[in-house]
């Protein structure tokens, strides 16, 4: 994953660029800038280290969450810097440097950068050699893919405990408990800091986690955290490098049920080829603890994670990397489970990450192709909106038990692509002989959709069909059976 630049970062490069604004300028140097507190009082800072040819920049850029390698120009006072392993055509920073400063910004923050000095370096983390590979023992957990509510999509930082509190009481409320939806999983930035003896706190957002935990355990719910193998999190927070086995108690204790476990950071000390032993090492260390703890690897899809995820205790790894609330980033993720589908089951799931179904984005046809899409490929169902204030249409698309009963269905396959094209369709083999059948219309405007009973693999004739979203009983007719589909729509039947 790309190094996450954050105030301190960008100002630093700013500055760094900046400088160099003036005739004969010469940026080459180290360049350090402040940036943001976080919620347990920690604040990040960066450093970059620049080299100058001309107009052209070359350097690094660190901060608590690791180091990117940069490259930008400086025309006149005005610089511009690019992640090298970026496929982002807009330069990440941009500023101009003016009376020693430069004040620049990165997306929407605003930063002022100034020479380094050394009290502003960042201490390298030391290298901890990953354990030999070896099995770890299947937990006996997610025999169907994981079901729950998880807090980033919508609340990123600004998840605390009274949100998590009342997301569980909704959970109840609305139905979603009854549906399946168990797990109340918090997110990154819920850390403190590490005391003398490397115990990690929570901070002020989260003052009692096991008041918490056992608070969501008394509406008939479970609990998932968040952490990862690198020294930060992604969003700058001690992650669990080096405290493995102590963070794994200490889950245990609290009674967490649900582990997201994100590789941030441990990029800039590992290579890929490390990421089986370094994931081994927290399923061993979840293992060790006796609690049954839900493990989900969240590498973005890497290092053939499907192959081997099992190995390591997970029952689930992400294949993708991070949703967005559209169309293109939903179809974009989907269709990079394609290739994994061999290697979904019972106890270990294809994760193309949490639903954003009720963030207000799409349309509502699009959600339903989002929900049926999850669905038909086995995926986790773990929806991201704010589940307190539901409008009655996302209520009937994350509650739809129909289409919910695909995605837990025990035999466990994940659906396949068996037509390609603006009307794309997907067959999913279900435990009771029957199939799953999802047309997708990737066109803005309404298209016809026809289903072949040749296409789907079942052996005799079609006895009985049903339309998932309509909620009603269909026939096939000479052994077809066709039906509008709206613009970004879907077509799901279960047939027999």
């Amino acid at each position: 994953m790309a190094i996450r630049l954050t105030a301190g970062m960008a100002a630093m490069l700013l500055a760094v660029s900046l400088t160099a604004c003036k005739s004969e300028p010469n940026l080459t140097g180290k360049w350090a800038a402040p940036g943001k507190t976080l919620e347990n009082g920690e604040q990040d800072k960066g450093i970059i280290d620049l080299k100058q040819d001309g107009n052209q920049l070359t350097g690094t850029a660190r901060n608590l969450g690791g180091q990117a390698d940069v490259k930008g120009t400086v025309q006149g006072n005005h610089i511009e810097l690019f992640d090298t392993k970026s496929n982002d055509k807009k330069p990440f920073i941009v500023g101009d440097y003016a009376n020693g400063t430069i004040t620049g910004r990165i997306g929407d923050d605003n930063f002022t950068a100034r020479p380094a000095t050394a009290a502003d370096e960042i201490p390298t983390p030391k290298y901890i050699e990953p354990p030999a590979l070896h099995p770890v023992p299947y937990n006996g957990l997610a025999k169907t893919p994981p079901m729950g509510w998880n807090s980033w999509n919508l609340f990123a930082e600004k998840v605390d405990d009274q949100t998590v509190r009342t997301m569980a009481d909704a959970m109840v409320s609305s139905g979603m408990k009854n549906a399946g939806y168990i797990y109340v999983n918090i997110d990154d930035t819920w850390e403190g800091v590490r005391d003398a003896n490397g115990v990690l706190s929570t901070n002020h957002k989260f003052p009692d986690m096991k008041a918490l935990a056992d608070y969501v355990h008394s509406k008939g719910l479970k609990i998932g955290i968040y952490s990862g193998p690198g020294p930060r999190t992604c969003g700058l927070y001690p992650a669990s490098y080096g405290y493995e086995e102590q963070d794994a108690k200490m889950y245990a204790s609290w009674g967490i049920d649900y582990l997201k476990y994100d590789w941030c950071s441990a990029g800039s000390i590992y290579k890929n080829d490390k990421l089986q032993p370094v994931y081994q090492k927290m399923g061993d260390a979840l293992h060790a603890t006796g609690r049954p703890i839900v493990y989900s690897l969240c590498e973005y899809g890497m290092g053939s994670v499907e192959k081997w995820g099992p190995e390591v205790g997970g029952n689930l790894w992400r294949t993708t990397g991070d949703i967005s609330d559209s169309w293109d980033s939903m179809m974009d993720n989907i269709h990079k489970q394609v290739p994994t589908a061999p290697y979904a089951g019972p106890g270990h799931w294809n994760d193309p990450d949490m639903l954003e179904i009720g963030n207000g984005h799409m349309t509502d046809d699009e959600y339903r192709t989002h929900m049926s899409l999850w669905a038909l490929t086995a995926a986790p169902l773990l929806a991201g909106n704010d589940i307190r204030k539901m409008s009655d249409t996302t209520k009937s698309i994350l509650l739809n038990k129909e289409v919910i009963a695909v995605d837990q269905d025990p035999l466990g396959k994940q659906a396949s692509p068996v037509k390609n094209g603006n009307l794309e369709t997907w067959v999913k083999p279900l435990k009771d002989g029957s199939v799953a059948v999802g047309v997708v219309n990737h066109d803005n405007s309404p298209a016809t959709a026809t289903v072949k009973a040749s296409d789907l693999g079942l052996k005799g004739s079609v006895r009985s069909a049903r339309d998932l979203w309509a909620h009603k009983d269909v026939k096939f007719a000479n052994g077809e059976y066709s039906a509008s589909v709206p613009g970004h729509g879907i077509l799901m039947l279960r047939v027999h």
